[in-house]
């Protein structure tokens, strides 16, 4: 049921932002997701919070007229959590970025989307591992504890934490790091968005920059199998200053092609060496190495997708993919059932371990402390396509993921977050699942902050 106009004007009078009604100048991109599978799911209405404040008052809100709440600060949950039919809280304009230059702590306000952080660092040449696209928000990203191009040297956006506030249902604020609510921040370093409150800030321990290479290596679906195989090889024996995305993708009119993308903190020359056998096994038809300054290998590493509807699940592997695994998922794409959107499907292997595996399991709330590659599958489907097609490509998606149970583990990605997985708790969370839950029930007792995966 819609608030009525008595409770939209409760609403207006608690805060200092913008309600924003159905139809209104900004209500749809305060609110969409940027996954359009989830696009017809719309909020009865939308509070755009001017400051903490405004936080708390909405959640008050909420609780006392019973409408549901969901934060959103980018809007890419890949699972639909930052829809809802009740009330969005949109976190945008809490993206004050402060740094501390005696102390290289960077702190961004919960709605910080990855553009504007890394302009800020940029001026002050501080690194922090984030993500590749301009949109994810600092929140989504750290509470799913978060892997970026230079994690095998960095650690995990998490890692980097050291303090947040956070917005409990019944509206207290907490600061939480090491010592203060130390088990709140535990659980804040990569138990999920959205579970325990509504995080409004996060600051971050930094380091300097290092001189960067890149690569994009792209090869013809008849040399997929050895090249996998090689690649994988490369990568696992890799020192932490690189890592690389290895993919196999296809469209529905075009052909099957194999990528490798990465960044190397150190010279391109160390980069050909590392990359030898692999170009040794079959020559690319592109081969770009190249020498570049750190910011100028995050703008080369940057993520771009149509944002039409997509579908992703992961599997964890802690050795090298081997050959009954390669032809298993070089025959699911030979069977891919296509559709109009141009991203198409795929399966990509982004090599994880180094600095990340440095840090004991449940250190964190991260659990994937023993993984080499994290194995993505997906596929994507355009607007305007059949039932029928989008079922036949989550049928196919589903296929692929069964079968590969036989050659990888269950765990998944929480930023990766998949709604059709079924045994989610122990694949996400993976020996944290019970703390979670126990954090969970002491910090939110009646479950305001609520959705399908939620420990």
């Amino acid at each position: 049921m819609s608030p009525t106009d008595r409770q939209t004007a409760d609403l207006e009078s608690r805060v200092r932002g913008r309600v924003r009604r159905p139809g209104e100048d900004g209500f749809a991109e305060a609110s969409a997701p940027f996954n359009k599978r989830f696009a017809t799911t719309a909020p009865a209405l939308v509070v755009s919070a001017a400051d903490t404040a405004d936080v708390v008052a909405a959640i008050g809100w909420a609780r006392t007229h019973g409408v549901p709440l969901v934060a959103r600060g980018g809007g890419h949950g890949y699972a639909g959590t930052s829809v809802t039919t009740g009330l969005v809280l949109d976190l945008r304009a809490l993206d004050t970025i402060t740094v501390d230059p005696a102390t290289g702590l960077v702190t961004a306000g919960g709605g910080t989307r990855m553009n504007a952080l890394y302009a800020v660092l940029q001026e002050h040449d501080l690194a922090i591992p984030l993500g590749n696209s301009d949109d994810v928000s600092v929140a989504g990203l750290t509470l799913g504890g978060g892997v970026a191009a230079v994690s095998r040297a960095f650690g995990a956006t998490c890692d980097s934490l050291v303090e947040t506030e956070i917005v409990l249902a019944d509206g207290t604020v907490l600061t939480c790091d090491e010592e203060r609510n130390a088990d709140l921040f535990w659980a804040c370093r990569g138990g999920g968005g959205g579970v325990f409150g509504v995080n409004t800030s996060f600051t971050f321990r930094t380091r300097p920059t290092r001189p960067s290479s890149t690569c994009l290596l792209l090869w013809h679906g008849e040399d997929a199998a050895p090249v996998l195989a090689r690649m994988q090889e490369v990568m696992r024996d890799a020192p932490d200053a690189f890592s690389a995305r290895i993919g196999v993708n296809r469209t529905t009119d075009g052909p099957t092609v194999v990528s490798v993308i990465g960044q190397h903190l150190g010279p391109a020359g160390e980069l050909r060496r590392m990359l030898a056998p692999a170009l040794a096994v079959a020559a690319p038809y592109r081969a770009d190495i190249e020498d570049r300054t750190y910011w100028e290998a995050k703008d080369y590493l940057h993520h771009n997708t149509s944002g039409d509807p997509f579908a992703v699940r992961t599997r964890t592997v802690t050795e090298p993919l081997g050959a009954e695994a390669v032809s298993a998922v070089l025959t699911a794409l030979d069977k891919w059932p296509g559709s109009s959107n141009p991203d198409g499907a795929g399966v990509a292997l982004f090599t994880w371990g180094g600095a990340m595996n440095r840090v004991p399991a449940t250190a964190t709330a991260f659990p994937h402390r023993d993984v080499l590659f994290l194995v993505s599958m997906d596929t994507s489907w355009g607007v305007g396509d059949s039932a029928s097609t989008v079922r036949a490509n989550l049928d196919w998606l589903t296929g692929l993921y069964d079968s590969m149970g036989d050659f990888a583990g269950s765990g998944a990605y929480l930023n990766f977050a998949d709604p059709d997985l079924q045994d989610w708790g122990p694949a996400y969370h993976g020996p944290n699942l019970r703390r979670l839950r126990e954090i969970k029930h002491r910090y939110d007792p009646d479950r305001f902050f609520d959705f399908p995966q939620a420990p």
